[in-house]
């Protein structure tokens, strides 16, 4: 006998997007399920239906963000770093603790080309969650698969905070100089 609250197909969709678009935060795969009476794994295929739609949706280790259009606030840019998986969190709090978003890191794989991965990481808490995540799954950071070279697409309110922050990895020998 089925459970007469599980929300079927498109109308499940449709809720979905709904309540990623009004969260300012992440939503786990595992909220979605238990809300809808669903597994996590039909979370999952609902997300990559909706992706396919081109739906702005990106999932962090935190769970899955609906993409808002925004204005341009504040300042953005690539940086490259290299480093041994050990200090992945030392870099990711020297970032954050500048006032910057650490959005993704990117490598360039030999066999797939350029691979990127969200992380949507702007304070301690959410840098802490981050390694929690990667430890508790038994993970590897992308930039292992390239010794350790990596980059960083970062955001803060303005360039001065950027380049304070940019300063500081230099200052601890995370960045690559591109010069």
């Amino acid at each position: 006998m089925s459970n007469p609250t599980k929300i079927l197909g498109d109308e499940r969709r449709n809720f979905i997007l709904r309540r990623l678009q009004a969260s300012q935060a992440p939503i786990t795969g595992s909220e979605l399920a238990a809300i809808a009476n669903v597994s996590r794994q039909v979370i999952v295929g609902d997300i990559t239906l909706l992706k396919a739609r081109n739906e702005p949706i990106i999932a962090t280790s935190q769970g899955y963000l609906y993409m808002h259009a925004s204005r341009p606030t504040g300042a953005e840019r690539t940086i490259a770093c290299s480093h041994d998986p050990n200090r992945t969190e030392e870099e990711l709090l020297l970032l954050v603790d500048h006032g910057v978003t650490v959005k993704d890191v990117k490598i360039e794989h030999p066999v797939y080309g350029d691979l990127t991965a969200s992380i949507m990481v702007s304070n301690r808490y959410e840098v802490k969650q981050f390694i929690e995540k990667i430890r508790s799954t038994n993970a590897s950071y992308l930039s292992e698969l390239t010794g350790g070279i990596h980059l960083h697409t970062i955001s803060a309110p303005t360039e001065k905070m950027l380049d304070e922050a940019e300063q500081t990895l230099r200052k601890a020998n995370f960045l690559i100089d591109l010069e």
